[in-house]
């Protein structure tokens, strides 16, 4: 059973870099504003398994770092995870949500009725646009 529960910024970056960003140094998964942010784990069986941060300001929101490992991707835990960040945009009276989604991932976020609002840009090599959507 998945359970999704509040988690701190520090606890976000082990998953964060081994599944997002393995060749960078481990500071580099950090966000300058991580502080400020609501920051999710989905748990199975106690071990933690995928980590989505929400940043809202006003009434825009916005998630960020979203990763969840390898070996539990695909059995709809990021669905979990993710719906729980647009009921918590939601909650905390958000309009808007949005992020930077690489391309690959693009079909997994039109699921939940986001689009491409951005031209294509890169984060090194890889292809990335900004997905968003009304609450």
């Amino acid at each position: 059973m998945i359970l999704i529960r509040s988690i701190t910024p520090e606890q976000t970056y082990p998953l964060r870099h081994n599944v997002l960003w393995p060749d960078k140094p481990f500071e580099y998964v950090k966000v300058e504003n991580d502080a400020d942010g609501y920051h999710f784990g989905a748990f199975l069986e106690d071990e933690l398994v995928a980590v989505i941060s929400l940043f809202v300001n006003d009434k825009d929101s916005r998630f960020r770092k979203f990763a969840t490992r390898s070996d539990c991707q695909r059995q709809g835990i990021g669905t979990l995870l993710l719906n729980h960040v647009i009921d918590e945009a939601k909650r905390l009276r958000a309009i808007t949500l949005w992020c930077d989604a690489r391309l690959e991932a693009a079909d997994f976020y039109r699921r939940f009725g986001m689009e491409a609002v951005s031209e294509v840009f890169y984060k090194g090599p890889i292809p990335y646009a900004k997905f968003s959507r009304a609450l």
